[in-house]
């Protein structure tokens, strides 16, 4: 007798982009009370992406939550999650790495299709397919049906989310602006750059595509107006004058001669057609990696956050040897033409992995933009320096490996349109409004495609079994992957086979892992200095459990300590980057936690080192 066939899960539909629903096919699903809508908007407006227990009390209480606001919220997760139960889809609410995650397909919710449709557009825009550009930003356009969340825009932390929001519906219309204005059609544009033109009277790019409309209709005079009137805005609001990309296109159409169709993404700034990088602006940024792998929808996800002007600090966080360098800085160099002044790159730690002092890397960024350093003994002064030589440019700057919250707030723009990427072992949560992306390890056809290029993909495909064995041992970490793929590449004796056999001593594998200065226990050692020697011990003592990955009963057990302070400890080692919580949990009691590859088998050696007697943990 025939297995019956599984029903195909019924599909969930989510609008965030005007009013908020629910629906489940035909069928709407319940939201509840406010609060409880108000969980639901921040998991939808962050979809596959945890959200921090922090940030969905801020947006329910703001600064002041009732001492029962971690159970209430856990109540709010419950009754969302039992909702999508009843719908079938009760496992896409996740408890993860110290917040909740919403896992939803990319057209179970309008602002992920929305995002989707304005890359698509923007990359027809950059092939030179200015019809299917205009098609796809079109599309993206019209999924909005008024003003996002409307009905909960009193929360503080809901109403941030929206202008974050707004403002990328208004670079997705002036992407379709510039489409269409290259496609000959220029009236439809005037009308509605009109209408934004009066919401942002600031936005250089939609000014210019506004210009450009009414001038390609032959309303000369109002396009020279329109110049006029940003001229004066912006010497009486912010003492500037037009960008010349702006003032440019002004002059040529006071000549009557030919224009451009508009100024590039960023505010304007830049010229339109070819414009690169300025004569002159620096660039330094480590040489990007030749055969830099995979990383996508991250990579993607990066470019369009920085390249949107709505977003000044955006922080990649994840262990040790997981590529959150390498990605940030492929991504400074794809953005040259977004950044015209200038990209650098400040290492933030010294070569042996401790901090570098502030005033330090202080006196690097001022050198890099030509301004003289205050006297010895005022940071704020040259942090203040730094920040007013920066609001009038656009420039990124890349942090990397930052240690703090403290280390970067004092480098991050107060306003105008540079960047700041920082990357981190830890969460940094007290950086507030930053954008965080968590970079994963590779996945298998990442892993399988570095190893290829790094060895010769014919080695590879010669004993697929022995690669993967490789791969496992390395937990898919780009640095691990690296490492390995580099010493095979230079012992060409050395079969795979062999080299996967040696891996698989859990005691050898970190000092196998070695090629030239691509040293995996070194830079595993080196993470560890950033830890309070109760972490370090804590770390080590969870070395003894038979796997990187545990319950809480098991850790409590194996070190004879009460469950709850033991608890606070590991949360704190989820914030400072060195333990996660696998996508699978509902309830703190149930958590499932997980020491990254690298990390596990550093704290195995450690404690075999060491000694491995459990004392209680500390509360």
């Amino acid at each position: 007798m025939e297995a019956p066939h599984a029903r195909p899960p019924v599909p969930l539909r989510f609008t965030v982009l005007g009013p908020l629903t629910a629906r489940c096919g035909r069928d709407s699903l319940p939201l509840g009370p406010l609060k409880q809508r108000l969980v639901l908007a921040m998991l939808l407006c962050n979809p596959n992406r945890p959200v921090p227990v922090g940030t969905l009390t801020q947006a329910l209480w703001e600064d002041a939550p009732p001492r029962t606001a971690r159970k209430n919220l856990q109540v709010y997760v419950s009754t969302l999650r039992g909702a999508l139960a009843d719908a079938g889809a009760g496992d896409r609410l996740t408890h993860q790495a110290g917040g909740y995650r919403l896992r939803l397909g990319e057209d179970e919710v309008d602002v992920s299709r929305f995002h989707a449709l304005a890359r698509a557009g923007r990359s027809a825009a950059g092939q030179g397919a200015p019809a299917a550009a205009a098609r796809l930003l079109r599309r993206a356009l019209d999924l909005w049906q008024g003003a996002p969340l409307a009905e909960l825009s009193a929360s503080a932390a809901v109403a941030a989310e929206v202008e974050r929001l707004e403002l990328r519906r208004v670079q997705v219309h002036e992407d379709w602006a510039e489409a269409e204005l290259g496609l000959g059609n220029a009236g439809d544009v005037a009308d509605v750059t009109g209408e934004l033109a009066e919401r942002y009277p600031l936005r250089e790019r939609l000014i210019a595509a506004q210009m450009n409309a009414l001038y390609a209709t032959g309303r000369q005079s109002e396009a020279l107006a329109v110049y006029d009137g940003l001229r004066q805005r912006l010497a009486a609001e912010l003492g500037l004058e037009p960008s010349p990309p702006l003032s440019s296109l002004y002059r040529s159409m006071l000549s009557g001669g030919s224009v451009a169709a508009g100024l590039r993404p960023g505010g304007g700034r830049e010229a339109a057609a070819g414009a690169g990088p300025r004569r002159g602006a620096r660039c330094l940024l480590p040489a990007d990696l030749p055969d830099f792998t995979g990383r996508g929808p991250l990579l993607g996800e990066l470019t369009d956050v920085l390249s949107g002007g709505w977003c000044r600090l955006a922080v990649l966080t994840g262990p040790v040897g997981v590529g959150k360098t390498a990605l940030a800085v492929h991504g400074a160099h794809q953005l040259a033409r977004r950044f015209p002044d200038g990209r650098l790159l400040v290492r933030m730690r010294r070569e042996d992995g401790g901090r570098r002092p502030a005033a330090e890397v202080l006196g690097e960024v001022l050198r890099f933009a030509g301004v003289p350093e205050p006297l010895p003994g005022h940071p704020e002064e040259a942090a203040a320096s730094w920040r007013e030589w920066l609001a009038h440019r656009r420039v990124l700057l890349v942090l990397d490996d930052a240690a703090g919250e403290g280390a970067v707030r004092s480098l991050v723009p107060d306003g105008g349109e540079s960047a700041v990427v920082v990357t981190a072992r830890s969460r940094l949560s007290g950086l507030a409004g930053a954008y965080r992306l968590d970079v994963p390890p590779f996945t298998r056809g990442e892993a399988v495609e570095l190893l290829g290029r790094l060895i010769g993909p014919g080695r590879v495909e010669g004993d697929p079994a022995a690669a993967d064995g490789i791969l496992a041992t390395t937990g898919l970490l780009p640095l691990a992957v690296r490492a390995a793929g580099l010493k095979l590449a230079v012992l060409r004796h050395l079969r795979l086979r062999e080299f996967a056999a040696r891996l698989a001593d859990p005691g050898a594998l970190l000092d196998e892992l070695a090629a030239g200065d691509v040293d995996v226990r070194r830079r595993v050692a080196e993470s560890w200095r950033d830890l309070s020697e109760a972490d370090g011990t804590l770390l080590r003592r969870l070395g003894v459990l038979s796997g990187p990955v545990f319950t809480l009963h098991q850790a409590s057990t194996a070190l004879r300590c009460e469950a709850e302070p033991l608890r606070r400890r590991l949360e704190g080692l989820i914030d400072a980057g060195v333990l996660s919580v696998p996508d699978a949990e509902v309830t703190a009691h149930a958590v499932r936690y997980e020491l990254p590859c690298l990390t596990h088998l550093y704290a195995v050696a450690s404690s075999t080192h060491t000694g491995s007697e459990p004392t209680p943990a500390a509360g």
